[in-house]
């Protein structure tokens, strides 16, 4: 998926997909001068980010 298409899905900006990209926090691959991100990688993290509130 492109930056575009996961700060689509995800609901926040292309530049916080980046911040998570260079943090280590979501997996990317590099093609060229774009970053690609697999499918599993966004799944994974929305998973990991749920809490429980109240």
């Amino acid at each position: 998926m492109t930056v575009a298409e996961v700060a689509s899905q995800m609901r926040v900006s292309k530049m916080t997909v980046y911040r998570l990209v260079h943090a280590g926090e979501l997996e990317a691959v590099r093609v060229g001068r774009s970053f690609r991100v697999p499918e599993h990688a966004v799944e994974t993290y929305l998973k990991n980010s749920y809490f429980q509130a109240g």
